[in-house]
Formats: C-alpha cells, structure tokens, sequence
C-alpha cells in the first residue's frame, strides 16, 4: 500500500487533472512507504472542515481522492477503510516489471540521486608515528562506507586522509632519532616498532629538559624549511608510517588520498587573515581566538491562551507552587496570570515578576538558560525562553604565536570551500571531537564561509560514533592494557574465521587460494559489520564470538544467506543471463510479493542512509531482505517447480541487491560455503 502525503492528496482533491504527475512522483522516485494505509484523508478533513467544502466527512474525502486518481498500470487497486484510509496496493506486474528491468539494465539504475555535485569525506586520519590501532576501526569503516553510498549515488567524492603529520612532537622524533643514527639514515628495521620508537622519544623528552629544549629548536627548524636535514628525516618518519597505515587500509579494502596537517600549513595565514579582517579574532591573554556564543530559541512557554483560558503551563506551575513551603520557593519560577482569583495565584504571579533574583538567578545561570518576563504574543501571554551556551573561545595561535588544530581545521575547511569546491563537507571522528567542531563550523558561519540555513550549500557535517569496548565493558584494551593494534585485530578475525571453515567445509573441496580468500572476506566484513549494523553515535562492545556467529543479524549469516542463493542458481543449471533476457517474472504468492517490494526499498534505504549519514540504516535493511529471501524460499519451491523460471529470477535479483549493499558497506561477498 501506498502513502500518499498530504499535501498531495489536496492537489488530487482540488485539481484532479494532476493527479497522474502526482502519483508518478510518488510512485516513480519512491518517497513513499510500499506496504502502509494512508490516513491523509481524515488529516486534510481536518483541514477543510468548516470552511464551506462540499464534503462531510473524512470518507467522502477519501472517496473523491480514489475518484481523481488516474488509471495506471502502477496501481492495482484502492480503497476506503474505517473512517477514511486509504489503501493503494501496487501492481504486482508492475513490481515484478521494475524488478526484471533492473536486472536487465542493471542496478546503478536504481541508485538515488542527491541534489549534491561534491563531497568530501574526511575520515581514518591516524597519526604519523604511531600504530592504528581499535580506536581507528570505527573512523575508518564508517567514512569508508558514506563515502562508497555517496559515490553510488553519483556524487564526486574525495576521500581524505587528514593525519596527523605536524607538531610538536615531530621535534621530539628527529632529535630522538639524530641521537640514536647521527646521520639521519634510517630504515624500517633500524627504527623497529615505530610505537616503541615513539614512547622511547616521548620519555626522553618528559625526563630531560636539555633534550626538551632541543626538541623545540627542532620543530622550528622544521616548520621553517630552511634546514633540509630536519625535512628529510620527518619525511622519512612519516613514510615508514604510512607502510604501516598501508598494512591496514589493504586489509580493508579502503582507498583514501592523503591530505595530512602539513598539507594545509601554508593555507593557514591566509584563512587567519580572513578571519581576522572580518573582525572574528580577538586578542585573550596573548593568544588570537575566536569568540563562539552558540544560542537557540526556544518556542515560547504559553501561560494563557488567546481567548483568556489558563493553560497547562499555568495549571502545572499553581500547583508546583502549593506543594513548596514559601521559602523553598527560591529556585522555582511561576507562570500564572488570573485577575481576581484566589491569594495564592496573585502570589504565584509576584513571584514572576519578582524572579526571587537571589536564589533563581544561580540556578540559571549554571543551567544556560536566561529567562525573560512575560509579553504578549498575538494576543496570547507567554515567557520568551532563550536556551543558550556560552563556550570556551576557538584558540586559533597559541600565546607563543604557534598554531593548533583550530587553526589547520580552519586552513583546510577554508581550503575545501575555496580550492577543492566542495558543497558538503563530512568530517568522521569520535563523538569526543564534536564540539570542537561545532566551534570551527560556526566560526565558518560567522565568517561567511558557510550559510545560516544549515539545510543550504555548502554544508558541513560531523559524524561522531561511539566507543569499542571489551566485554568488561571498559575501552577495548588488550590484557597488558595497551590499545589493540588495528592489524592484530584483523588477522586474528582472519584466523578464527579459516578455522571455523576448514570445520565446516570439506576441505578436499576446497582449494588453498579459496579458503584463504573466504577467511579474508569473512573475517574482515565480520568486523565491518559488527560495528555499521550499530546506530554509529552508541558504543559496541568487540565480541569475536558474536561477529562470527552464522546465526542472526552478523555479517557470517548474511554473506552465507548469498552464497546460499548462488548455489540455487547454480543447482538449476540453467544460465541466469539467458532467463535475465527471455524469462518473465510472476510474483504469484504473499511471499513472492513481499520479497519484490522491499527490493523496491533498496534505493529508498540507501538515500535515507546517505541524508542521515547512519550506515546502519542499510544494515537494517539487508538484514531484513535476507530474514524476507528466507521467508520466500522456506515457502516457496524454487528449483523443478512450474514458476522455476520466475523464482530464479527473483533470486536472482536478491543476490544482485545483496551484492551492491556489500559493496557499500565495504563487504565482499562470498559465492560458495
């Protein structure tokens, strides 16, 4: 069934000579619930009653939208429940019809169109120096995955890398590594563990204050660029660290163009000046910041309505105020008006206006919120609330005239705006980093970077997530406490899962390149999944044992729920491309036609996903399509039955729509179990 909004059916009802192009808007870009009853009808009734309509009820309404809806191979049938639904069923050889056209035209042709040309997706950015490590996962899959849907729906993506390869503690490296190789030549194997390497200079540093010092001189040096030695030995730092970050995204299957903090360095006075001569930066204690006032206002808190009666605001705030003694009424501020009435209503209105300012005033100020007398308010009598938070200022150079991560993230954002031309801009870290970002961007907002109107272009966007926990429900750790290495992570995802098929399978059947390749392919989209099927802004906790469980909502199950499909297909032996140009699909049964609309779902899913930034949302509905394939299939006999043509078809047309949602979510699926 088909839910048509209402205002839409309005137009039906009104001009029915639209009709046709309303419901192929509907129906065609699929802005719709497949399967629901509408109730638009008693809505717009409401809307239209006394108002001189010729209808008398939400009935005839509902009755004169089926008459002005157009005859149309879309629709199957319609009809009027109860008080005024609407039911609209599809047409099952329309369904079954969109559904062949796909697999003949293939399934880019369902991919949503955005109104954006140009995204950016920052994401991953470990830091130069250090292993990624668990805490690099979510970053990494999670942008990986918006930039994949993103792309699908044929927006130019650029996928960026923004490690952290400046700083201060570059300076503490190279003099770390001056010391132990004189000559600056270094190699992979002379550095070692580049971590070990990392924590042995950052101990010399806290330990020895010459060595400090120096460390220091060597960061100017550096970012100076005049002194070549101190360039070539953080270049070599920074590439035995990417071979390192390589490791990873290789097992991954994730691409990323690297755009670090010393790219955006030379883009720094620039973005400043801009600031600067708009009159956004300001002098505080030696240090140049930004001053970021964040305020919103609230909808107004309605004492008495228009036509003079109380309101429940007025009703709740009477009886807060006879529950308290007087003097305990310090903190609690009262919304009553009424002329001539009992004692205390009068009281309770002094008290308004008074605002006890000794007592309230503390409470409200640590609360943020800044409370205003009563006004009137077309004619109605309300307290005007502003909700609002003054935060800490955007420090933008350090008291010592060096910059910091406000100032790169500003450089870069000036950057992206003005150089690479992007309208919606993505950054993906952990909640952790959510109000720095709130700062940068509504500095931007200030400064005319990015407009007011947040649902406007150029945009920006922080997709914060949550964190990895261990089953202690404590930050995963390993057992000596240190923070688990990313690769360690996914080789041993890798491991568990060849030994449980080397279980499972017979070996003898399989060769060594396809064990390895399915371990791999399972093993790494176990992980992915576990976390994406997680709505991204909650923590989840690391269960090797969950994620790799071939028994529900894992990504085990669902890539074996396809293999299952092709060995349907392959059972048959007939050639599914033939059937693809010559068969006919028939969704006959309930089950049949329920399969063949949430297929119909999948572009639907997918732009949800990418509007709201939360992967989890396709996760949800590859599950669900699997949980309706197994529904069908447990009721439906596929191969030698008399619709076998049009079932294989539809199983087809599954694993086609399986298949794409695992590339999106950086999966790679798996033909044989």
């Amino acid at each position: 069934m088909v839910c048509l909004p209402a205002c839409l059916l309005s137009r039906i009802v009104q001009f029915p000579f639209q009709a046709i192009y309303i419901v192929l808007n509907i129906l065609l870009m699929q802005n719709f619930s497949l399967h629901n009853n509408s109730n638009n009808a008693m809505s717009l009734w409401s809307k239209i009653k006394g108002k001189g309509t010729e209808f008398r009820g939400p009935q005839p309404v509902g009755q004169a939208i089926m008459r002005n809806l157009p005859t149309s191979d879309m629709i199957e049938s319609c009809s009027i429940a109860g008080p005024g639904f609407i039911n609209v069923k599809l047409s099952t050889q329309w369904i079954a019809k969109r559904i062949q056209n796909m697999l003949t035209d293939g399934i880019d042709t369902w991919a949503p169109r955005l109104s954006v040309k140009r995204a950016i997706v920052d994401f991953s950015s470990p830091n130069i120096a250090k292993e990624m490590h668990v805490g690099h996962l979510r970053s990494t899959i999670i942008g990986d995955t918006i930039a994949r849907m993103l792309e699908y729906a044929k927006v130019d993506v650029l996928r960026r890398n923004h490690v952290g390869d400046w700083g201060t503690q570059f300076g503490m490296l190279i003099e770390f590594l001056f010391e132990k190789f004189p000559d600056g030549e270094v190699t992979d194997q002379d550095i070692g563990e580049l971590e070990l390497f990392y924590k042995a200079s950052k101990q010399r540093f806290d330990g020895d204050d010459e060595f400090k010092e120096r460390a220091r001189k060597a960061v100017v040096a550096l970012q100076s660029g005049k002194e070549e030695k101190y360039q070539k030995a953080w270049a070599q730092i920074c590439e035995i660290s990417r071979r390192g970050f390589e490791k990873v995204y290789e097992r991954l299957g994730v691409h990323l163009e690297e755009m670090g903090e010393s790219f955006y360095n030379p883009y720094i006075p620039l973005a400043l000046k801009e600031l600067n001569d708009k009159g956004l930066i300001k002098d505080d204690e030696g240090a140049k910041v930004i001053k970021i006032i964040e305020g919103k206002k609230a909808l107004p808190l309605v004492a008495m309505e228009k036509d003079g009666r109380y309101s429940y605001a007025s009703t709740d705030f009477a009886a807060l105020w006879s529950l308290l003694p007087e003097e305990e009424v310090k903190w609690i501020i009262f919304v009553i008006l009424q002329s001539g009435t009992e004692e205390k209503y009068q009281k309770a209105w002094a008290q308004i206006c008074e605002i006890n300012r000794k007592g309230s005033k503390i409470v409200y100020q640590r609360q943020g919120v800044h409370l205003g007398l009563i006004e009137d308010d077309e004619d109605a009598k309300v307290i005007k609330i502003i909700e609002g938070n003054k935060v800490p200022p955007l420090i933008v150079t350090k008291t010592d005239g060096g910059y910091n991560y406000a100032s790169t993230d500003l450089a870069a954002l000036w950057y992206r705006l003005n150089e690479e031309k992007a309208e919606w801009i993505i950054y993906v870290t952990d909640v952790g980093q959510r109000e720095h970002f709130k700062k940068i961007f509504a500095a931007a907002k200030s400064a005319g970077w990015l407009p007011a109107d947040e649902s406007k272009y150029p945009k920006t966007s922080h997709v914060g997530f949550g964190l990895v926990l261990g089953d202690d429900g404590k930050r995963f750790r390993t057992r000596s406490t240190e923070v688990v290495k990313l690769v360690d992570l996914l080789d041993q995802a890798k491991r568990r899962c060849k030994e449980a098929l080397v279980e499972r399978v017979k070996v003898a059947e399989w060769t060594a390149e396809e064990l390895e390749q399915t371990a791999e392919a399972v093993g790494y989209g176990a992980v992915k999944y576990a976390d994406l099927k997680n709505n991204r802004l909650t923590n989840y906790t690391f269960n090797y044992d969950q994620m790799l469980n071939d028994k529900g909502n894992t990504a085990v199950y669902l890539l074996y729920a396809h293999a299952r499909i092709c060995s349907i297909i392959r059972k048959s032996g007939k050639d599914i491309e033939q059937l693809k140009r010559e068969g006919q699909m028939l969704l006959q049964t309930d089950d049949e036609r329920k399969l063949g609309l949430h297929l119909l779902q999948f572009a639907e899913a997918v732009e949800e996903a990418c509007t709201n930034l939360l992967p989890n949302i396709l996760c949800e509905y590859l599950y669900d399509l699997s949980e309706k394939f197994t529904s069908f299939y447990s009721e439906c006999k596929v191969v030698g039955s008399a619709e076998e043509t049009s079932r294989l078809l539809l199983c087809e047309a599954t694993a086609v729509v399986m298949r794409k949602c695992f590339h999106l979510l950086g999966i790679t699926p798996v033909y044989k179990i």
